[in-house]
């Protein structure tokens, strides 16, 4: 028995059901599976890169040097950037961020003729080919970078100064001290609103079907486009991120639980 047959047993079983076009999604049910393989990639990527970023960034943000010759060079360089990194990324929307990554920043990286990173005939393959894709990941991963990076400060800043103290009594250096030291105690602390970073993720990845990428939103706005029907399409989607974002909150739960176990990362 195929799907529509079984649909329709149901609705001739169910009447309250008649109206609910359940057919049109499974028409068209290989662009909501590669929808949602797309949803899951661009928030994977984006997720270990932004928190790369957010790695580093915290520790910039975080980094002083009160007296020396390194003083203004750390604050200016250093520190400085990182926070109006951080206080655009977050003071702005996100759909605002995608549209001025795809229409102005990534044409004047990627460009046939003047690009600034990558020209010629690859920037025109590229910008074809996977250019909705490369402005919603390095839009995403920004975003990403710059709420995990208030997420490193803060689980940084929760660790007691005596550890500090006691690392560069030892001879160890500011990274060596966040590396061996402040990190490791910091992590556990860090995972659940790291976890809720990675969960606003997913579902703010819909926006970047304004800019043309194949994923779930795009999948259910062209089924919608198709069949002028909406309870459908959209349902779907809907639930298909509820199964994913409690299938990510399960995993982060039972990340904590190991941590907590274990008293860190090693």
């Amino acid at each position: 028995m195929d799907f529509i047959t079984f649909w329709q047993q149901i609705q001739t079983a169910v009447p309250i059901l008649s109206n609910f076009q359940l057919q049109v999604v499974w028409e068209y049910r290989s662009l909501f599976i590669d929808g949602m393989k797309m949803t899951i990639g661009i928030t994977l990527i984006a997720v270990v890169f932004g928190t790369l970023i957010g790695l580093f960034a915290g520790m910039a943000r975080l980094a002083d040097v009160k007296h020396g010759l390194w003083k203004y060079p750390v604050r200016f360089l250093v520190r400085w950037p990182s926070s109006a990194y951080v206080t655009f990324f977050r003071g702005t929307p996100l759909f605002v961020q995608i549209l001025l990554t795809h229409f102005a920043v990534m044409p004047m990286l990627v460009h046939p003729s003047d690009g600034l990173l990558i020209s010629g005939d690859l920037a025109s393959t590229l910008r074809q080919d996977y250019g909705a894709f490369m402005s919603g990941l390095v839009a995403l991963t920004l975003n990403a970078g710059a709420y995990i990076t208030e997420i490193f400060r803060a689980g940084i800043q929760s660790i007691a100064k005596g550890q500090f103290e006691a690392s560069r009594s030892l001879g160890m250096n500011y990274w060596q001290t966040m590396r061996f030291v402040i990190i490791p105690q910091a992590f556990r602390r860090m995972l659940p609103p790291l976890g809720n970073e990675a969960i606003m993720l997913l579902k703010d990845s819909s926006l970047v079907s304004a800019i043309g990428l194949a994923e779930l939103a795009y999948a259910a706005r062209t089924v919608a486009g198709a069949y002028s029907r909406y309870w459908e399409p959209y349902l779907t989607i809907s639930f298909l991120y509820l199964i994913l974002t409690l299938l990510m909150a399960a995993g982060v739960n039972k990340l904590e639980k190991h941590f907590q176990a274990s008293g860190g990362i090693h």
